[in-house]
Order: structure tokens, then sequence, then C-alpha cells
């Protein structure tokens, strides 16, 4: 069932703020949750569910932190909230047999179809069009902001 959460908006947020704040070094869970207010219990939880599912790779140590595993292209927004949902285990209702005749046959296909529609337009939605958006809204990058100027 596609559902809104704080965990899946916070897990959307953290994969575009390392691709948008990636400089030559990991980002730190700690640089996120400051970026974008997220609470760290929530943070950590999701980045390790996002490495565990290929989103993420993370390195540990003094100078680690996370990285995209994959191009920002080839990152989808669906991608993201498939690995959210399987982390909170919420049960889908609509997939259930048990009910009446019209909510099995007439209601819950409805639902199924929405809820297959809207995936199919989060996979088209990639995190480097997110990236894109954040330049065009003009929100500075830590990565740029910490990249030296060769120009004269």
């Amino acid at each position: 069932m596609l559902r809104l959460s704080k965990k899946l908006l916070f897990a959307i947020e953290a994969v575009v703020d390392i691709a948008y704040h990636a400089g030559s070094a990991p980002v730190r869970s700690t640089e996120i949750s400051r970026r974008e207010g997220i609470p760290r219990r929530y943070l950590e939880q999701v980045l390790q569910q996002l490495v565990h599912n290929g989103v993420l790779a993370g390195q540990r140590g003094p100078r680690g932190g996370y990285r995209l595993a994959k191009e920002r292209r080839r990152i989808t927004v669906g991608e993201i909230i498939r690995v959210v949902r399987d982390l909170e285990g919420a049960s889908d209702p609509a997939s259930e047999n048990e009910g009446s005749d019209i909510g099995i046959n007439v209601v819950r296909p409805i639902w199924v179809d929405m809820q297959k529609e809207i995936m199919e337009r989060f996979d088209k939605i990639t995190i480097e069009q997110l990236c894109d958006e954040a330049r065009k809204q003009n929100i500075p990058s830590e990565a740029t902001a910490a990249m030296p100027d060769f120009s004269i």
C-alpha cells in the first residue's frame, strides 16, 4: 500500500541530499540530519535499509558516510518508496482476499489500479531530476561551495 509517512519523506530527502551535496568524500549522516532536519533515529535506520537494497553505499570509519550506489539518473523515487514500504512492513488491505463481493471485485481493484499508476509515475522521477529542481530553486549545494574555483 502506498502511504505517505515521515520515514518515506525522510528517505527521499536523504537520497536527494546525498546526491546534491556529495563532493569527493562520502556524506555523513550528521550532515544530512543538520541540513534536512531529519532526526537521527529515523535517518540511520532508513540509510542502512537503502544501503542493504543497493540504493546507497556506506563507508565506515572516521571519513565514512554515504554515497549513491549508482548514478543519479538510475535511482528513482519509486525504488526508494519500495525500500521504505518493505522497511515499514505494513500490509496492504487492498490485497486481502476477505471481504464483500463489492469490496473485493469493485472497490479494491480501483485502489490497486490507482496505486499502480502512481508508482509508474514515481518510477519515472529520478534523483537527477530532483537535483535539477533543487538547482532551479537556487538551493545552495555544499559540494559546489567546497570545490575550489579555478576560474580566472
